[in-house]
């Protein structure tokens, strides 16, 4: 307890510090700077304000303790009527600051990069992958944030074949990071006449937007080159060399991009693409030479793995990575998925907890 009461008290320490750091002209002068520290304090401000509220209750605790000792039989009583009530509040709080002490990726309260793709069962894959989309952007719309398409492969029977896509708001790499894995579907298609339930497949990867101070990388290391957008578009697909196509030499890792309005435009986003895919790849070689498992134990980043099912028959999702059922699936797919991301979040913090 006294190796936390230590933690919490340099935490205070230093969000006093950052608040003067604020109003300094050198930082007032430097955005970039002042938005860096306005972000690492908005960080800790849950932490300083349930850090604020637990002593309180604890001063209130020692406070009625004290008047235990007094001979007046009604003082004693509001004493006790008193710590009955605080004890679990004092309790509760020390588990909240504990879940909130744990460790935190960097990249949580960064944007999400999101891209899914159509896989398993060939039209209905990417139709699902375009279920997903929609799914995805909803949930975004309720939380108040925006979404950026990046990278387009519309399949010709609806849906995607990939599609890309930015989800700018706080902590909105943190809230969707547990989505990475491959989603099945089972449902009737609109094509089959017999009524036959398929299962098909769409696999989705989360990266958090990285920025250039975050995460370098050697200009060297990018082949970049530009041809002429193909497939449905503006007036200005085909008639000039807009697309751009980056290659990282030492991955292998490719990006191409043609959906913006110039070659300027295509080029900034695949770089923002190239950048997260480039750190994802590095992230999993780092952990996995420190033998910790990808991220979390809820979520490897792995496309193969099958994380969620989406039976329409029943109405039903399961996500077998936590046992998690509901028969809510209309719900879901129109972008109710705080419960869900909630448990997600819930049970990864129990086995953090738990030092696993």
């Amino acid at each position: 307890m006294n190796a936390m009461i230590e933690r919490l008290e340099s935490i205070v320490a230093r969000y006093k510090e950052l608040g003067d750091l604020l109003l300094a002209p050198e930082t007032l002068a430097d955005n970039r700077l002042m938005a860096k520290l306005a972000k690492e304090q908005a960080s800790l401000t849950q932490i300083v304000e349930t850090y604020d509220e637990y002593k309180k209750v604890d001063e209130g605790l020692k406070e009625a303790h004290e008047l235990l000792k007094e001979h007046d039989e009604e003082m004693r009583e509001m004493a006790k009527m008193e710590i009955e009530e605080l004890e679990p509040k004092k309790e509760e709080l020390h588990q909240k600051l504990e879940i909130l002490l744990i460790p935190k990726d960097p990249m949580d309260e960064n944007n999400a990069i999101v891209e899914i793709r159509g896989a398993a069962g060939g039209d209905e894959g990417n139709i699902f992958a375009g279920d997903l989309y929609r799914m995805y952007t909803r949930y975004a719309e309720t939380m108040g944030w925006k979404v950026e398409l990046m990278e387009v492969q519309e399949a010709e029977a609806g849906g995607f074949s990939l599609v890309s896509f930015m989800i700018k708001g706080q902590h909105a790499y943190g809230a969707l990071k547990y989505e990475s894995g491959s989603h099945r579907v089972q449902r009737v298609p609109k094509t089959e006449s017999a009524g036959r339930i398929h299962t098909s497949t769409a696999t989705v990867l989360v990266s958090p937007e990285v920025e250039e101070d975050d995460f370098d990388i050697d200009p060297n290391d990018l082949e970049i080159d530009t041809c002429r957008a193909s497939g449905a578009g503006g007036q200005h697909i085909n008639k000039t060399d807009s697309a751009v196509r980056i290659l990282h030499k030492p991955t292998g890792i490719v990006v191409k991009c043609q959906d913006g309005r110039s070659q300027h435009e295509n080029k900034a986003t695949a770089m923002r693409l190239i950048r997260a895919r480039v750190y994802e790849d590095h992230m999993a070689k780092v952990e996995a030479e420190a033998g910790a498992e990808r991220r979390s134990k809820i979520g490897t980043g792995d496309r193969s793995e099958k994380i969620r099912t989406y039976n329409y028959p029943q109405n039903r999702v399961t996500d077998h990575r936590i046992g998690y059922t509901v028969n809510q699936l209309d719900r879901i797919m129109e972008g109710k998925l705080g419960d869900l991301l909630a448990a997600l979040e819930e049970y990864d913090q129990k086995l953090k907890l738990a030092g696993k």
